[in-house]
Parts: C-alpha cells; structure tokens; sequence
C-alpha cells in the first residue's frame, strides 16, 4: 500500500525528468570527451532518441531501469500498489521501444540501448561506445595567427 496520498504520489512523479537525466548527462560527458559531436533528443526521430549521430546515422538511447523495465535489474521492480496499472505501463512502454527501434531499423539506423545501471560503470560504457561508434573523427585544431 502506497503511504503517499494520490496528490502526493502525483507531486513526487511529476519531478521526474524525462530529458536530460543524471545518466544521460554522463554518457553525453563522456561522448563529448572523447571528441565526439552529436545532437539530443531529435524530434524527428522515432522514439525521439537521446543522442543523435546524424552522418553516422547512429542513435543512443539511454533508458531508465525503471521505466523501461530492464530484466533482471534490481532497479526495475515493479511497485507493490497498483500491480496492474505498472505492469500494463511498463509493457506498453517496451512495446513503444520496441516499435521504434523497428522503425529506425527500416529507415537504415543503428541504435544502442545504454541502460542507467550499466551507465554508472564509465569504463565499461566508454568502450561500449567506442565500439558502437568507431573512433571519433577530431577535427584539425585551428591556430590563431597573430598579426
């Protein structure tokens, strides 16, 4: 039984952030380091991906244990209130994952599902996404002349 009341309950879940999570910022940290460039949240992406590579034709989608269910994650359990609502809300969104990975798979995209548990290892996620990516093309380093 949930000890929050339901505005309570609405309050505490309305913070929580879609766009531009603690895991997210770490993986877009990490890219950036490297030396990779890339674009967020493209709306003209199916599922509206978390990072875009759009000339590698590339996306990363960082997904919350939680909310998209991640097997065998301690984080992914299922609220013991409302069984039913959350396990319905978890499997429409693996459905909706699902659906738009299909979709950018047909339009010639490749994707990498990061998931928040594994984001948290930064070696490990580094060279994951070297390996989905290839190296990163640095650009020249322009120097200033002085006149």
């Amino acid at each position: 039984m949930d000890t929050l009341t339901r505005k309570q309950r609405s309050e505490r879940m309305a913070l929580i952030r879609s766009k531009n999570t603690k895991p997210e910022l770490a993986v877009r940290s990490l890219l950036h380091a490297a030396g990779y460039r890339f674009r967020v949240h493209d709306r003209t992406l199916p599922g509206r991906p978390d990072i875009v590579f759009r000339r590698r034709r590339k996306v990363i989608f960082v997904h919350g244990c939680f909310w998209h269910g991640h097997v065998g994650c301690k984080i992914a359990n299922i609220p013991k209130s409302q069984t039913k609502y959350w396990v319905e809300k978890f499997t429409n969104n693996q459905l909706r994952d699902s659906k738009n990975l299909e979709r950018l798979s047909s339009d010639r995209w490749k994707a990498l599902i990061l998931w928040e548990c594994e984001a948290k290892n930064l070696a490990k996620t580094r060279s994951a996404l070297i390996k989905f990516l290839g190296s990163p093309k640095f650009a020249a380093k322009r120097r200033r002349h002085r006149d």
